[in-house]
């Protein structure tokens, strides 16, 4: 796959990756590399164009659908830097994401969450991965911490249950502890029917997540992959041995 900014600088020069169920594929590099502008492409944002190449998901193409619809196929995208949205609950905005979600699914027909089912799943997660539950009746990361709006965002995880999650550097901001409670609920999460795509700079978050492949992006292409050592190799030595373009 190939990717270009709107003015057509490429960004993304040449890369495959498949991503199986029950399977965790971390992506490291220096800062802009194309990492994110991976992430964003995968999701559809509309400011990257996929000038070469596909994106699949059990064999369907992606690349025609817009960002909302490739939510309700179940790819799913967390933010290195999550937006607030003031006015609209956690809960409301969780609600209204499997309602979505659920719909398209039985071929546009409404087909709600029920209120009590929705009610036990919310805060049997919420306990799990250590969200506040005063969050839960609060506006969408308005005046949040990055620690509370990095759990909400494994939280919109856990409830929307996607069969793809790529995590855009959601380690970024986080001391230890965070890092171990968003590491761990995603860990969790990965199975039979969920694969996730974690992108990241440094190897402590990996430490939770125990990636089953890792692959070095240099300059919008992947130059190394490997096993879970490569994520060492890169903490010890960095990224100076790929070359100037690192």
């Amino acid at each position: 796959m190939h990717v270009a900014l709107e003015d057509g600088t490429e960004i993304v020069k040449g890369v495959d990756l498949a991503v199986n169920m029950d399977e965790v594929h971390a992506v490291m590099g220096p800062n802009g590399s194309g990492k994110s502008t991976l992430a964003y492409a995968l999701m559809g944002h509309p400011a990257y164009e996929v000038t070469e190449g596909d994106v699949l998901l059990d064999g369907e193409s992606l690349l025609e659908l817009e960002a909302d619809e490739r939510a309700q196929r179940g790819v799913f995208l967390a933010f290195q830097y999550p937006h607030a949205v003031p006015g609209v609950t956690v809960t409301n905005f969780l609600r209204s994401a499997i309602n979505s979600v659920r719909k398209a699914r039985n071929n546009g027909e409404d087909d709600p969450i029920p209120i009590p089912e929705f009610r036990k799943e919310i805060l049997a997660q919420m306990d799990r991965l250590e969200v506040s539950r005063e969050l839960a009746s609060r506006y969408l990361n308005d005046g949040f911490s990055g620690g509370e709006k990095k759990r909400i965002e494994i939280l919109q995880l856990a409830m929307l249950k996607p069969r793809i999650a790529i995590l855009d550097e959601t380690d970024s901001g986080l001391d230890i502890d965070a890092v171990r409670v968003v590491a761990n609920g995603v860990h969790e999460l990965v199975g039979p029917d969920m694969g996730a795509l974690v992108i990241t700079h440094y190897q402590r978050i990996l430490n939770f997540i125990k990636p089953d492949f890792v692959h070095v992006m240099v300059n919008g292409r992947i130059v190394e992959e490997g096993g879970p050592e490569l994520a060492h190799k890169l903490e010890a030595e960095g990224y100076e041995r790929y070359g100037k373009a690192a």
